[in-house]
């Protein structure tokens, strides 16, 4: 069980190219408050894409636009 006052977050990283979420991590929102952006393998386009974050409680493959 996480503690009360942590600050890691678990996060969902979304696919650019297709839109499907596959991966789930957790960040340190003290030290990096940006939104992550990471290079992962597709394996529906079986190749490397740019994956960026999300929040987990997110609809299933919805991806939040950017202002």
């Amino acid at each position: 069980m996480a503690k009360k006052g942590d600050k890691r977050k678990l996060i969902g990283l979304v696919s650019e190219e297709s839109g499907e979420r596959i991966y789930y991590t957790t960040k340190n929102t003290m030290n990096t408050p940006d939104k992550l952006s990471l290079r992962k393998y597709s394996p529906k386009l079986r190749k490397h894409v740019v994956f960026t974050e999300t929040k987990k409680n997110l609809g299933r493959n919805e991806v939040k636009g950017r202002k």
